[in-house]
């Protein structure tokens, strides 16, 4: 399965209900990847320019897009990134497959 990283900033109103009724929201982050088969490997709060960092491994792409659209649409996070991460292994077969790509093609402006 494709693994995510997932980093995004909580809004005032979500801090706000936070302060008022403390809670380790790694569970309910957890149930939403899981309700489109997928898996929350790590989930932390952080300090500096994301309030959070999670990763995940989730089925597809597109399931992964659900479940930022559809916590996303709360209003509760902002300035949601996502990125695909890659093992090691799969990196090197991905460069390794960058030899055919470079091999077929051409850069602009040249022959």
């Amino acid at each position: 399965m494709p693994t995510f990283i997932v980093q995004g900033r909580y809004s005032r109103e979500a801090l706000q209900g936070m302060i008022a009724k403390p809670e380790d929201r790694s569970a309910a982050a957890a149930k939403a990847f899981e309700s489109v088969g997928g898996r929350m490997l790590a989930y932390y709060v952080t300090f500096g320019p994301t309030d959070f960092l999670v990763i995940a491994e989730m089925p597809s792409e597109t399931d992964m897009a659900a479940v930022a659209v559809a916590v996303a649409s709360t209003g509760a996070v902002a300035g949601v990134q996502t990125t695909l991460a890659l093992t090691g292994a799969q990196a090197k077969d991905a460069f390794a497959r960058a030899q055919t790509v470079s091999a077929a093609y051409r850069p602009p402006g040249t022959a």
